[in-house]
């Protein structure tokens, strides 16, 4: 008999998914939106005691580990950040009546669904659960994308519903070979899809079954992520779709994606006549890096400008792992980490921007330092992160992925730097026409929610200076299992 969860473990998913059956029946946007935060908040509160230890033995349905744990901390942090952000803008759609009430009647309520299969992806110990919730998580956002309800939403949702069908069919397919694989050796049944008994096995496994499940799940998998060229759906849906959610979508749900390719990349680790899933991931993570880097510099529409920086990122991040050991997989889990704060935080800022110049237009936007100066100063220390300037937290994390491929494969790192210059010189030459300049196209007052942005770039900032030493220990021992 599997042991019973811990309330924390069960505290992550019934929140969420009590707060949604809840917001779904309650009136009004200012009371859901409180509702919306609060829920966010406890669930936060629940995930930080996963910290103190409060972990059951895995089950056959839910487990958590250190490396979920980082998946889930991260993700409870920036989902109610999110909701604090979510309140102010939302409000402001509403009071212009670019929204409806009726459009809006379930928004919080799938927020909250959102939280509930990201959070039930993260803990699943069923290879068929994790893919069931990725699932409802992919769902969920192609409505909140198309929540507008103009031509160009409704046709993003349904990029991203087509090609995110797609990806998660290739996802199937290749769990369905993994279970194929476990039959002869565990039998039928639901322990041949359990995470933790499969890794027992897995050194059994037939070898040629698992090389051709991971292409298909780091495919399948990889659409989700934004990798490229199964990217397509990204830059559509974080124009078209409201700011907070481009924030989760950058912030959450491709870190949500690529955790499962990380634990099928572990489960195929196990298994020493497996061709090595590195080489593949290194391959898609640089062509992901230099597509989207170079996309940077002919964007029109500031958010699709930083859809395309997003993919350039997760690209970083499937390469650090691909390159894998102790150094490059520490630096992928502090970029990864980073990544979320700071990207969430340009759309928080891009968001308001966009709401007070009334236009995403790059060409319609500029001198915000001057007429909206907290926004305009926000953005540019957002985009200073994003880019990798010293002293902020990304510097870090990419100054050890270099060091570490320049250690483990010396022609690797060449594209790899290349590539980052290229991004970061995309960055700064939007940001001089953004920020500075004298101000032009259409200016209202911003009416914003400062905390959220300021917040996370604050321990972005910080990062770049002192990280606590049990935070470094945690990543160590994370980064020391995925190698």
């Amino acid at each position: 008999m599997s042991p019973p969860p811990s309330d924390a473990l069960i505290a992550i998913l019934a929140i969420p998914l009590a707060s949604a059956a809840l917001l779904a029946i309650l009136p009004g946007y200012k009371l859901t939106a409180r509702l919306n935060v609060l829920a966010s908040l406890l669930t936060l509160l629940a995930a930080l005691s996963l910290l103190l230890g409060d972990r059951p033995e895995p089950g056959n349905t839910l487990f958590i580990d250190d490396l979920s744990t980082v998946f889930v901390v991260l993700g409870s942090l920036v989902g109610f950040t999110t909701s604090l952000f979510s309140a102010s803008y939302i409000g402001h759609e509403l009071e212009i009546g670019r929204l409806t009430p009726t459009y809006l009647r379930f928004y919080h309520a799938m927020y909250q669904i959102l939280m509930f299969a990201m959070n039930l992806a993260l803990v699943s110990n069923n290879v068929g659960l994790m893919w069931v919730a990725v699932e409802i998580a992919t769902l969920t956002t192609v409505v909140m994308v198309g929540i507008y309800r103009t031509h160009e939403a409704i046709e993003a949702a349904w990029k991203y519903f087509i090609l995110g069908s797609v990806g998660i069919a290739l996802a199937l397919f290749g769990t369905i070979l993994v279970y194929m694989a476990a039959l002869p050796v565990i039998g039928e049944g639901v322990d041949a899809m359990v995470w933790t008994v499969l890794a027992q096995h897995v050194q059994d496994f037939d070898p040629a079954l698992l090389d051709l499940a991971f292409v298909f799940l780091l495919l399948g998998y990889g659409t989700k992520v934004g990798l490229v060229p199964l990217h397509a759906w990204l830059p559509d849906a974080h124009a078209e779709g409201p700011t907070p959610i481009s924030a989760v979508l950058s912030g959450l749900l491709l870190n949500v994606a690529f955790y499962a390719v990380l634990r099928y990349k572990l489960l195929l680790a196990a298994n020493p006549l497996v061709l090595a899933p590195g080489p593949l991931m290194i391959t898609m993570g640089l062509g992901s890096l230099l597509f989207g880097a170079f996309m940077l510099y002919k964007r029109r529409d500031i958010k699709r400008m930083f859809a395309y920086s997003s993919i350039e990122h997760m690209g970083i991040i499937t390469f650090a792992f691909g390159v894998g050991g102790p150094l490059a997989n520490f630096a992928g889990l502090l970029h990864m980490s980073l990544h979320s704060l700071t990207k969430s935080a340009i759309f928080f800022a891009v968001g308001h921007i966009s709401q007070a110049k009334r236009t995403q237009k790059i060409a319609e936007i500029g001198g915000l330092t001057e007429s909206h100066p907290l926004l305009g100063w926000g953005l540019v220390l957002g985009v200073a992160a994003i880019g990798g300037l010293p002293p902020l937290g990304l510097f870090m994390s990419e100054f050890l992925l270099v060091s570490s491929t320049f250690a483990r494969a010396p022609l690797l790192a060449i594209p790899l730097v290349f590539g980052l210059l290229i991004a970061f010189g995309a960055l700064m030459l939007q940001l001089s026409g953004l920020a500075f300049g004298a101000p032009h196209g259409p200016s209202e007052p911003a009416h914003a929610s400062y905390l959220p942005l300021f917040a996370h770039l604050a321990l972005v900032l910080v990062a770049g200076f002192y990280l606590p030493p049990p935070l470094v220990a945690w990543f160590q021992h994370v980064a020391s299992v995925l190698a």
